[in-house]
């Protein structure tokens, strides 16, 4: 596959001098030593990266084996990430700040390591209470707020899994998600503060447990919103739960392969796929990346923007952070509640010295306008992160010249829920940055550009691979191997599809160019196509659909469902407002279409596929250029485009 790129970007900013002088890794001959290094010896470069991070409780005996798809890393090792996180810090660090959470509403509160620590035993000691043991899955799914961090370092220290669930999933959502991983206990609470409103958490999960969780024996329900909280059937309190708990939990000592989460992440086949980290190879790299990408210090404030139900939130709120022991900042609600300045607002109260956030937020700050970053003092800033879709070139220089004051490295990561952690991103005292690009891989880390036939494109557009394995990277989906196999490693044999088009350029720099399939980015969030398209044709109503992205300036990806209705259904802004709400229902707001257009029919080959390539163009506004030759009827895709006029 051959990706043209009309995308013309000359421009290219040097490390600040003063910034790369301290950096860990000061200069791009020091990146280049560091990858030569990987290459020629990887079992001895990742076994030194392992032992730097890591406290190892028993020492690893073997660094990696690797049968192809299946990985495992530091073989015979025995760690713990809670331990990571928390108690290696104590006697040194324990009452430097690890936490700053500040709600919707205004209210706030600090937490110390020390302070940390003991609520997270606590929670420990009351998820064993409760029978949970080493290997037993414990759903989360909780408004961004302390109690989240908590809930997974708490799953970690007893070898419990965590499955978080993102707070903006409906109730059926969560359903499916916890009856797949066969969730034991759920920990929720009585809802959250989200742009001035109430997000039903509690009201969600007890519609979930009533449609049907098998497994689940316990919820337990923390206190946020201030209503009057009556519990049920299976339900405790998270308050009255740990409070007679003590604030000491022994680490459950786990192998290095241990299951630590499952989160899942949207697939082209309508069911969420439930991706699989284990403890020692993904703490590793959440810990290095951390370090090395945001140049992390004991006294940075930092602050990732991501909510904890995305990976982004794991790798990047909770563990690689806390495993360096920086302030770790949380926000709850909205960016602009109750005003347009609010992110601006808490970098400068907060003294917030690094931001990591989405470039569907910059964008959108973009549009609200200049003054309201220029009204407050963002001198704190030393350095600017972008992740979850490649960032367009306008809003790279806005965010380094507006926000950053023309001071601040950017560091435009690329990275995935399956790969862990990043794997292509500049490093910010040695890399020099193109705007829109991701730059250059990581030392360890060995991305390639193939086309069609498989061969490298040394410059110019293709399939994006990794074509050696990498400790963070996925070990399996859960429950369903086969699938792992067919979705990541099919494509080329022995080699990891990442799914997205990327072009290299003449100085090796990746650009990434989005998907290649039907799972389709839209506001930083991953979503697959078919379970949109699955929920619109629940309605009743509906005979068939397909949803597919168009480009939008503000979400990156806007979704567009083409929707054919059964005899007799009248479509109209009724309908519309139906579908919409029903999305809503069974998935979440996040995944409502932004436009629906009704059809007769949807262009289809002779054997009944559906074909999404050419809606694309149609609902982006392009004359397809592309083949048509397998299209059943042509006279349905005109139909389509003349409605389109």
């Amino acid at each position: 596959m051959s990706i043209e790129s009309v995308l013309q970007e000359n421009r290219v900013f040097a490390p600040p001098e003063g910034f790369a002088a301290r950096a860990h890794i000061k200069s791009l001959a020091e990146y280049r030593k560091l990858y030569a290094e990987a290459e020629r010896d990887p079992d001895a470069y990742w076994a030194a990266r392992a032992n730097e991070e890591l406290h190892w409780q028993t020492p690893f005996t073997k660094v990696s084996e690797w049968q192809a798809p299946h990985a495992k890393w530091f073989l015979g090792g025995k760690t713990n990430l809670s331990y990571n996180c928390l108690d290696r810090h104590l006697e040194k660090r324990g009452d430097h700040l690890a936490l700053r959470f500040e709600g919707e509403p205004k209210d706030s509160l600090t937490l110390t390591y020390r302070e940390l620590h003991a609520r997270v035993c606590r929670l420990a000691n009351a998820l064993k209470a409760l029978g949970v043991k080493p290997g037993d899955r414990v759903g989360i799914y909780l408004p961004m707020t302390s109690e989240a961090v908590i809930a997974m370092l708490a799953c970690a220290r007893i070898g419990a899994v965590h499955s978080v669930v993102f707070g903006g999933f409906s109730a059926e959502a969560l359903r499916d998600r916890m009856a797949d991983a066969g969730a034991k206990v759920l920990l929720t609470a009585d809802g959250g503060w989200r742009k001035g409103g109430v997000v039903p958490l509690l009201e969600n999960v007890r519609a979930a447990v009533a449609a049907g969780i098998p497994s689940l024996q316990k919820v337990v329900v923390a206190q946020r919103t201030g209503v009057s909280l009556e519990l049920k059937g299976n339900e405790v309190g998270w308050n009255a739960l740990c409070e007679k708990q003590p604030a000491t939990c022994e680490p459950e000592w786990v192998d290095s392969e241990h299951p630590l989460f499952i989160l899942y992440t949207s697939g082209s086949t309508g069911k969420p796929k439930g991706v699989l980290h284990t403890t020692a190879g993904y703490g590793m790299w959440a810990s290095l990346t951390s370090r090395w990408v945001f140049d992390l210090r004991h006294d940075d404030v930092y602050w990732c923007t991501a909510d904890v139900g995305w990976v982004t939130g794991h790798s990047y709120v909770v563990y690689g952070p806390l495993m360096n022991g920086v302030t770790v900042v949380m926000y709850e609600g909205a960016p602009t509640t109750p005003g347009p300045d609010r992110f601006w607002d808490i970098i400068e109260r907060h003294r917030v010295t690094i931001l990591y956030t989405a470039p569907t937020a910059i964008r959108a700050f973009m549009r609200l306008g200049d003054e309201h970053v220029k009204k407050h003092d963002l001198r704190s800033l030393r350095l600017l992160g972008s992740v979850g879709e490649p960032i367009n070139p306008e809003a790279w220089m806005w965010y380094r010249d507006v926000v950053g004051g023309g001071r601040c490295p950017v560091v435009d990561t690329w990275w995935q829920t399956e790969t862990g952690g990043i794997l292509v991103t500049p490093l910010p005292g040695a890399t020099p940055t193109k705007p829109g690009s991701a730059t250059l891989p990581l030392p360890g880390i060995h991305p390639a550009v193939l086309d069609d036939h498989g061969q490298k494109v040394e410059q110019g557009g293709g399939k994006l691979f990794v074509v050696k394995p990498w400790p963070s990277m996925l070990r399996t989906i859960w429950g369903d191997d086969a699938r792992f196999k067919t979705t990541y490693f099919s494509e080329r044999e022995g080699l990891y599809f990442t799914g997205d088009g990327a072009r290299v350029d003449a100085d090796g720099y990746l650009w990434l160019m989005g998907r290649v399939d039907d799972v389709v980015n839209v506001a930083g969030h991953r979503l697959g196509t078919a379970e949109v398209e699955s929920a619109l044709v629940s309605e009743g109503r509906v005979a068939e659909a397909a949803v597919v992205g168009r480009p939008d300036d503000l979400k990156g990806t806007a979704l567009v469902a083409f929707v054919t209705l059964k005899a007799g259904v009248e479509a109209g802004d009724e309908m519309k407002a139906a579908l919409l709400k029903h999305v809503g229902k069974e998935i979440g707001a996040i995944a409502r279409p932004d436009e629906i257009r009704f059809a007769s029919a949807l262009p289809k080959t002779r054997s009944g596929k559906i074909m999404r390539r050419l809606l694309r163009d149609v609902a982006a506004g392009k004359d397809s250029k592309q083949d048509t030759t397998t299209l059943e009827d042509l006279s349905v895709l005109a139909a389509l485009r003349n409605d389109e006029e």
